[in-house]
């Protein structure tokens, strides 16, 4: 009986303990954007590489949970605001905006949590793209830039000496491709879609002098300029040099066309390899140039850098919080962890510790470095962004349909600056 009694009470003891250590745990809320088929496997499942990031997390570091959600980029905005207007914001959260985010109060400085060792294996320029006041408010997930891929074998066959570098040059082209193929090969893609609508506006807009904002910073959406390259891509579509449908045809749609030799040229990701041989596309002999541009102005890649951001939860213990979420980071950005990641979804890091891995696995990751070099970004730190970004797409598909690019664009920049 006693004996009994005894193995009752160190029972109990046992459970007590195991019941304290797990009141102890904390638990961290992290939503992920879905950058492609592999991404939902590589952090809950059982990914190609034999990973499964939030096991192999919780496994070294104990005491610490992950309560983490692979989101669509379709849906990830609506899940965001929905979940910050019901006061359950993530903990940790992986998107491309900022800086509304910032300016409502509900971001912990970068400084509170993020390892100083970890800060500074960054790229500084990655990180001030996330400044807001002198205050570092995210840090760089990954990055990639965009260039012109174009297929060698249609361009040569159809009588194109030399890949176009000017707008004139890249309509020549296009007849040229156009009267050879007819309407087998389109020769240019374009994408309005509300995917990568931003995108195609920097595209045009940059390589005519113009841009999102001014010299001064300031939003100039309705800028001549503007209005001339807009006006330039559409008339594209007019004379039949691009895919049919740019407002639906999303940049894998694209992607999937370069692939199988149904389009000749298009402005693409550093991912567009990886993308190919994963689709198990072949014979496409395939190279990259630089963005066509206007006579007077010069080319220029488009930088896309994701971010990783930490919300304020006034309810919680916010230091062992913040410990929390640091090892969060310190871990993924461990080049155990983080090479596979990038390497994966065909991305560019974002820290100087993986750099030498990647180069070393894929020699073209030096070259497409030396491009996000000379990369401008989107004006995200600017708290209008996200307003502009829906803005410019909502413009390019009206003027697909008849609206008046310049008087769009007016009524944008006048939504934009009465904020």
């Amino acid at each position: 009986m006693k004996k009994l009694v005894a193995l009752i009470l160190a029972v109990t003891v046992l459970l007590s303990v195991a019941v304290l250590a797990m009141a102890d745990d904390i638990t961290l809320d992290v939503i992920i954007a879905q950058y492609g088929p592999k991404t939902q496997d590589w952090f809950l499942g059982t990914a190609m590489d034999g990973s499964n990031f939030k096991a192999k997390f919780e496994e070294a570091n104990p005491g610490v949970k992950l309560n983490l959600e692979v989101v669509s980029w379709n849906d990830l905005y609506t899940v965001v605001s929905t979940r910050i207007s019901n006061n359950n914001a993530p903990d940790i959260l992986n998107i491309d905006v900022f800086a509304d985010y910032a300016n409502e109060g509900l971001l912990l400085p970068v400084s509170d949590y993020c390892p100083e060792e970890l800060y500074k294996d960054f790229f500084p320029s990655f990180i001030q793209e996330s400044v807001i006041d002198g205050t570092v408010w995210a840090v760089p997930d990954l990055a990639s830039a965009r260039a012109l891929y174009y297929n060698v074998d249609l361009l040569k066959e159809a009588g194109v000496e030399a890949v176009p570098t000017t707008w004139a040059e890249l309509e020549d082209a296009a007849q040229a491709i156009v009267d050879f193929y007819g309407g087998e090969v389109y020769p240019w893609g374009i994408d309005m879609t509300t995917d990568e609508g931003q995108a195609a506006f920097a595209y045009y807009t940059w390589a005519n002098n113009g841009g999102f904002v001014d010299e001064k910073g300031d939003w100039a959406l309705n800028s001549d300029a503007n209005v001339e390259a807009i006006e330039y891509a559409l008339s594209l579509v007019k004379n039949g040099y691009t895919n049919p449908n740019p407002a639906t045809q999303t940049r894998y749609d694209l992607q999937d066309m370069f692939g199988a030799g149904k389009l000749a040229m298009v402005i693409a990701p550093n991912s567009v390899p990886a993308y190919i041989a994963e689709k198990g596309y072949t014979g496409v002999n395939f190279a990259t140039a630089s963005i066509p541009h206007n006579e007077g102005a010069s080319s220029s890649s488009v930088g896309v850098m994701d971010r990783i951001m930490a919300f304020r939860d006034d309810s919680a213990d916010q230091a062992a919080r913040n410990e929390a979420i640091g090892k969060f980071l310190t871990f993924f950005y461990d080049p155990a962890n983080y090479v596979g990641w990038v390497s994966m979804e065909g991305f560019l890091p974002a820290v100087n510790s993986a750099v030498g891995a990647l180069v070393e696995s894929d020699p073209s990751f030096e070259a497409w470095l030396s491009v996000l070099d000379s990369a401008k970004f989107y004006p995200t730190t600017k708290a209008e962004w996200n307003d502009v970004k829906q803005g410019v797409i909502a413009v390019e598909q009206s003027a697909l349909t008849g609206g008046d690019v310049r008087q769009l664009l007016d009524e944008l920049q006048a939504k934009v600056s009465a904020k």
